[in-house]
């Protein structure tokens, strides 16, 4: 197992829009996600941004969208980002080989997203407490899945701080305020 490098890493943030994360009973997994898409705007960890159906469910929350407004934003129709036509390119041309992951719904977009990017040979690292499902049972059984499908469950705290490295990062001081 490897840790989270930021030089590796490309942060793909799945659906966590208005009206899915209000669908949500946990607050916290919208505000875990908001702080890794400010830590990434920090660190210039370059992010990926999906959106299902936003006409009907609409866009990126705002706080996601203001932390990482050079973000590629992919609208998408399929669970899984990477059956979209011409997103397998997209996400190698950032040459990373460690995917970063939070969003919404964990036993669905997340699942079936990830299971791909396993299956193409990335590092799979899913932010537990930045991805949510409505039905906590649905949450948990998808990471037990993933977890068994060789991805990587991690903490929001964890990635934070596997990006960092150690205490002498120039952000250290900024990330650290983000956990505050």
């Amino acid at each position: 197992m490897n840790t989270i490098n930021h030089k590796d890493s490309l942060l793909l943030i799945i659906d966590i829009q208005e009206k899915l994360s209000n669908m949500l009973n946990d607050e916290s997994v919208k505000q875990n996600a908001i702080k890794i898409a400010k830590a990434a705007k920090i660190l210039n960890i370059p992010a990926i941004i999906t959106e299902q159906y936003p006409k009907g469910l609409g866009s990126t929350v705002s706080e996601i969208r203001e932390s990482l407004p050079d973000a590629l934003y992919i609208e998408k129709t399929y669970f899984s980002v990477l059956k979209e036509s011409g997103f397998v390119q997209k996400i190698s041309d950032y040459g990373k080989k460690q995917i970063i992951i939070c969003g919404i719904e964990t036993h669905i977009c997340v699942l079936q997203t990830a299971f791909e990017l396993i299956n193409l040979g990335y590092e799979v690292f899913v932010v537990s407490s930045a991805s949510g499902s409505r039905n906590m049972e649905n949450k948990e059984t998808a990471l037990q899945r993933l977890r068994h499908a060789s991805c990587q469950t991690v903490t929001t705290e964890m990635v934070l701080f596997e990006w960092l490295e150690g205490s002498k990062n120039p952000a250290f001081k900024e990330l650290q305020a983000l956990i505050k």
